[in-house]
């Protein structure tokens, strides 16, 4: 293996799941009209891919039970892809009835988690999704994918590379290729993530690939270094660092949206993104959800604001 570090890219896409992976363990639950203002700032950000909610059942989690309104009343600028996330065919049903014509199925790449929390293996459960693809086909609609625990599960450690791939070919086997790796419970490391990455780069091609990371353990950025090294040029991120997932045990806060765009921004590399302005949104989700920000550029500030500062210390000394 080469030493050599990859070019760099001009140009890396965000994608705001915060309205969904964000909020969707918040005891504090935002209303419709709370949720509409985070998403006309997502959008005024520059943002363009954005995942406003998911059609689950309220019971499971009630803090997206507002999704189906939140579509119907959200005002659609040209030019943003706005996506739900779905367990199955009825949320499908839902996405499209609410106006959305793209949708994210999800499944684990873990055995041990999948028959934990739905009696099925991870393969079945795909396999189960042709009813969506019909659909979805009949209906204009687009449907993507999401391999949660791909880098590790609190059930069963790491997670065997041939698992992923089991995943990746039942997903690639219904016509979708578009595919996110996720980091459910923030157990990935950078070395794994580059080498999982090449390695599923080089096997599907015809797959387009996203990472999605949470900060567990102060490794998401690195992680996501070592993603764009491997060649992935989509991530997701959560306004404000908010996240965690009901049934993944241990799943914290996502990576903070802001922090990322600020270190791609720091490393040359262009988001199509405002970055004082996705900080404005991180400030009012905080505010929503009635707790302090995990992101560390909303504390610290810019290394622009930084510089800033002190050359108008020096100016006024």
């Amino acid at each position: 293996m080469s030493n050599s570090i990859p070019a760099w890219p001009d140009k890396v896409s965000i994608c705001e799941v915060g309205l969904r992976d964000g909020l969707q363990n918040e005891k504090a639950i935002p209303s419709v009209e709370q949720k509409l203002q985070l998403l006309d700032s997502v959008v005024a950000s520059g943002i363009k891919i954005i995942e406003v909610g998911s059609f689950v059942h309220p019971k499971a989690v009630p803090q997206m039970a507002d999704t189906d309104a939140l579509c119907r009343a959200m005002k659609k600028v040209e030019g943003v892809e706005y996506r739900a996330l779905v367990p199955n065919i009825k949320g499908v049903q839902r996405a499209f009835d609410a106006g959305l014509t793209k949708a994210k199925l999800t499944v684990s790449a873990s055995e041990a988690h999948c028959l934990a929390n739905f009696n099925n293996s991870p393969v079945k459960m795909v396999e189960a999704f042709a009813d969506c693809c019909e659909f979805a086909a009949k209906n204009n609609m687009t449907l993507s994918g999401a391999i949660s625990v791909s880098f590790g599960c609190p059930f069963q450690g790491k997670v065997p590379v041939e698992q992923v791939e089991n995943v990746v070919r039942s997903f690639v086997k219904l016509g979708i290729t578009e595919l996110s790796l996720s980091d459910t419970t923030g157990m990935a490391n950078p070395r794994q993530v580059y080498e999982l990455g090449t390695h599923m780069i080089q096997a599907f091609p015809e797959v387009q690939w996203v990472m999605h990371f949470h900060n567990t353990r102060d490794m998401a950025l690195a992680n996501i270094v070592a993603g764009i090294q491997a060649g992935v040029r989509m991530f997701d991120g959560a306004f404000a660092g908010l996240g965690g997932c009901p049934f993944a045990p241990g799943a914290s806060g996502n990576v903070a949206t802001e922090d990322v765009i600020h270190m791609l921004h720091e490393m040359g590399i262009d988001t199509g993104v405002d970055l004082l302005k996705a900080m404005d949104t991180a400030r009012l989700a905080a505010q929503f959800v009635g707790h302090e920000a995990g992101s560390t550029v909303l504390k610290a500030g810019r290394c622009a604001d930084l510089v800033k500062e002190k050359a108008q210390a020096q100016n006024n000394s």
